[in-house]
């Protein structure tokens, strides 16, 4: 899956299965973003929606991304929606 162990610089960005290490860390951005907010994971599926719309970052709702940030978030609901 990923790491989310920030204090190593050798795992940062965590990893979510995007391209690319920007496209980690934009992932990494809204996983921290939605503890933070507490979102439910219909709220984060529409953020990943979203930005699957933004050229470069279109693999945001491939399956391997959604599943890394899902269990990152520690959700347990349905996954798919």
């Amino acid at each position: 899956m990923h790491s989310t162990n920030t204090d190593n610089p050798i795992d940062f960005p965590p990893y979510y299965a995007m391209f690319t290490d920007a496209g980690n860390a934009m992932i990494h951005g809204i996983v921290e973003g939605a503890r933070e907010k507490n979102l439910t994971w219909p709220e984060v599926y529409a953020i990943l929606h979203s930005l699957s719309q933004v050229n470069g970052f279109t693999e945001a709702t491939d399956t391997a991304v959604r599943e890394c940030v899902y269990s990152a978030l520690g959700f347990e609901t349905p996954f798919y929606i």
